[in-house]
């Protein structure tokens, strides 16, 4: 499930409401049909998975930091999560593997690893709900296109919430949550949107207006005859 909008349309809001952070809402939100005020908010916890644009890494193993403190975890647990999160190849070449020590602002990493590394210790207790709030817009394209790659692995058996501004990173999501100056404009899959939705018809234009210009220059290339 996506959810897309401008900046400041809320779709970070619905994010922080989906993990309970602020109750004091109107309307319904609602839970696999029940509304999340009627949920107890350590059960709900316990169930969600959160990654966010910005994730702390706190001094210590590349063990402890996916594990974060949780009680009855092993390495193996690490090492299956690692897996999923498509962090295991570039632990493995780290000098101590799983015991490699990270030192305070991570410099010996780079953003798509502690990305990866983030969705990992979110991954480690397999929770039914998975929320990526802007999770690879800081990434560069190549660490951004590593993270994408093991959504769909990631996805599987869970519910997905991939909040977005970048349209590119939702097209495979079952259906998509257009926000609009704390509104919804239109929930729909990808395809439909382009139709019927002009917000979000336009948002697409302006981030692949290169693959247009692109496309009118092949168009404009003669034909070779053999």
């Amino acid at each position: 499930f996506g959810i897309v909008g401008r900046s400041g349309s809320g779709k970070s809001t619905i994010a922080r409401l989906l993990q309970g952070i602020n109750r004091d809402y109107s309307g319904f939100l609602k839970l696999d049909g029940v509304d999340l005020k009627e949920i107890n908010l350590r059960h709900l916890r316990q169930g969600l998975g959160v990654v966010l644009q910005d994730n702390f890494l706190f001094r210590g193993s590349i063990r402890d930091n996916i594990i974060a403190g949780r009680p009855g975890l092993t390495l193996s647990d690490a090492m299956r999560a690692a897996h999923l999160a498509g962090a295991e190849e570039f632990i493995e070449r780290m000098p101590n593997g799983y015991d490699t020590y990270i030192e305070e602002g991570s410099p010996n990493l780079s953003g798509g690893q502690k990305q990866r590394l983030a969705i990992a210790r979110a991954l480690i207790h397999d929770p039914t709900v998975m929320i990526l709030d802007e999770a690879t817009s800081a990434l560069d394209p190549e660490s951004e296109a590593v993270v994408s790659a093991n959504l769909m692995r990631i996805a599987r058996g869970r519910t997905m919430i991939i909040v977005s501004h970048r349209l590119s990173s939702l097209t495979e999501c079952d259906q998509i949550l257009v926000m609009d100056q704390g509104q919804v404009l239109d929930v729909a899959p990808h395809a439909t949107l382009l139709e019927r939705c002009a917000l979000y018809r336009q948002l697409w234009m302006q981030q692949n207006r290169h693959l247009d210009n692109r496309q009118a220059r092949l168009a404009a290339v003669p034909p070779r005859l053999v």
